[in-house]
């Protein structure tokens, strides 16, 4: 409905004796209480709704040639967020949203899981570590397909397969501000105190001195190769600072910037399209590992520091009371 046609509707009521909340539910929040209000006072005043710019100006964001471009992302089947579209397009996701609903006629569906029939079922790969797998990555909350009806849903991809026994590995990844480390990828085991211990943290000593100098603290979460006395010897022994398993939390996935950022913006540079076999997935991420954009990543460790502040805040809160 165009905003000249909710003016009429307004100002008819209006004459009609309704008031501006019974106006206001009536149209179903067409427009705000406050602009209703603002239109009753004009109306009593001038004796109609005058305003200062034409209600159908050019549109500046949701432009003919925005709403072309979403609609071709949407028909080439990429996985695209209203996040990442807003990104891309430089415009709020608000106006994505809109876009894909009121100019688009879009609705969001979910993904459904199905399993994935695949000739891969043998051979399994296998802390910050985590695993990757030919499946790819898949969010069951944010994840969604924005298509006019629900028939349409399978053909744009609102199927995730999930291979029962995927051809994954383990991937070890460190990061500073200066960008991510050298990647450890394990193809066929699993990370052991040892495996931590001989192939890891000499990775780790190597890329922070490079990217750092002689002066920097290296962090751990709480997994079990991490907390082993002999890795605790290891790093007290080697880095020139690091932070003790009695100094940090064993469960702490809210502060580290892998977890909560950078392993999403590993799996967004990949192309999962181009992964069948376990070779072509590690070579992926390796690729991968170098596209990540030096800004996220700053931030990201630039965030890492806001988090320790805000917790150590709130512990002396809880103190307090």
């Amino acid at each position: 409905m165009k905003s000249t046609d909710i003016q009429k509707i307004v100002e008819t009521k209006y004459e009609n004796g309704d008031d501006p909340t019974k106006i206001f539910r009536d149209i179903a929040g067409a427009v705000s209480l406050p602009t209703i209000k603002l239109w009753i006072k004009m109306i009593n005043t001038t004796g109609s709704i005058t305003l200062s710019s034409p209600p159908d100006c050019p549109r500046t964001i949701r432009t003919n040639a925005a709403i072309v471009k979403v609609k071709n992302c949407l028909s080439q089947k990429k996985r695209a967020s209203t996040q990442k579209l807003a990104k891309d397009m430089k415009i709020s996701r608000t106006s994505v949203q809109r876009i894909l609903g009121e100019d688009l006629g879009c609705k969001p569906y979910k993904k459904t899981k199905q399993p994935k029939l695949t000739n891969l079922q043998k051979k399994l790969g296998g802390l910050n570590e985590k695993f990757f797998d030919l499946d790819g990555i898949y969010n069951s909350q944010n994840d969604r397909v924005w298509t006019v009806n629900g028939e349409e849903v399978d053909g744009k991809g609102g199927f995730h397969e999930k291979t029962k026994y995927p051809g994954k590995v383990m991937v070890w990844l460190g990061a500073c501000a200066e960008g991510l480390t050298t990647p450890i990828i394990l193809e066929n085991r699993t990370m052991d105190t040892e495996v931590y211990i001989n192939e890891v943290l000499p990775i780790a000593l190597e890329s922070g001195d490079r990217m750092l100098g002689s002066d920097w603290t290296y962090q751990q979460d709480g997994a079990r190769p991490h907390t082993h006395l002999l890795t605790q010897e290891w790093c007290a022994e080697n880095f020139p600072d690091f932070i003790s398993k009695e100094s940090w939390s064993p469960n702490s996935p809210d502060l580290c910037p892998l977890d909560y950022s950078l392993w999403n913006e590993l799996g967004q540079c990949m192309n999962w399209n181009r992964m069948t076999t376990k070779a072509t997935l590690i070579e992926e991420i390796k690729r991968s590992v170098a596209k990540v954009d030096n800004k996220n990543n700053f931030i990201s460790v630039l965030d890492f520091t806001i988090r320790l502040r805000i917790i150590k805040k709130m512990e002396k809160t809880i103190f307090i009371t």
